[in-house]
């Protein structure tokens, strides 16, 4: 039995915190995992910025009340969802992510939470566990399925490389020169294809947008 992992942000959605960036003018929001590969260290960076600039979760929220599923994503989400299970892995924040999963039609999403104070300031983050994405492929290759796993960037690739199937989609040129081991798609027509074969599917001529 086949099951799928897929990063959030980059795949299926805009980056949060690159629209959060464009909406408040703070450029220095707009570095993500692809330019600061460790987390942790990204992450006290943004709400030291936070804080400084006194943006609290409202603000994020805001922002994510206005965005929308990149064009194609959940055409395609959907069809996966119909030919396999699929489980989202992401380092986003369940306190702003929900009105995006519900715009995708409520995938699985795994992800972390974060510690918010009366005034809606963020106080502390929570990872749920350290390397969490490669941890849950892990997991679920112990249960003996076959693992499919896609994302973008940095933090994905340990969740890539544990899987028994890893693909780039969309992913910037110092990811790719760094991970030249797993195949680049950048459509979502492409990625069907792929994901027939992977998934022993027989071809067929249907299309969906990219």
């Amino acid at each position: 039995m086949q099951i799928v992992f897929s990063d959030l942000e980059g795949v299926f959605l805009p980056e949060i915190w690159i629209t959060l960036a464009q909406k408040t003018g703070l450029d220095e929001l707009t570095l993500t995992t692809r330019d600061i590969p460790n987390y942790d260290e990204l992450m006290r960076y943004r709400l030291n910025l936070m804080k400084k600039h006194n943006l609290t979760i409202h603000d994020i929220r805001g922002v994510v009340s206005q965005m929308e599923p990149l064009e194609g994503a959940k055409p395609f989400l959907d069809w996966l969802r119909s030919v396999t299970q699929v489980i989202v892995l992401s380092d986003t924040f369940v306190e702003f992510a929900t009105p995006l999963i519900a715009k995708l039609n409520f995938p699985t999403l795994l992800c972390h939470t974060l510690s918010v104070d009366d005034k809606g300031s963020i106080t502390a983050y929570h990872i749920r566990k350290k390397h969490a994405k490669k941890a849950a492929v892990d997991a679920f290759r112990g249960l003996n399925y076959e693992t499919i796993a896609m994302g973008d960037s940095y933090n994905d690739t340990a969740m890539l490389a544990a899987a028994d199937h890893g693909i780039l989609f969309r992913p910037p040129k110092n990811v790719v020169d760094e991970f030249p081991q797993f195949p680049v798609f950048e459509t979502f027509d492409d990625l069907r294809i792929i994901y027939k074969k992977l998934l022993g599917l027989a071809p067929t001529d249907e299309k969906t947008s990219s």
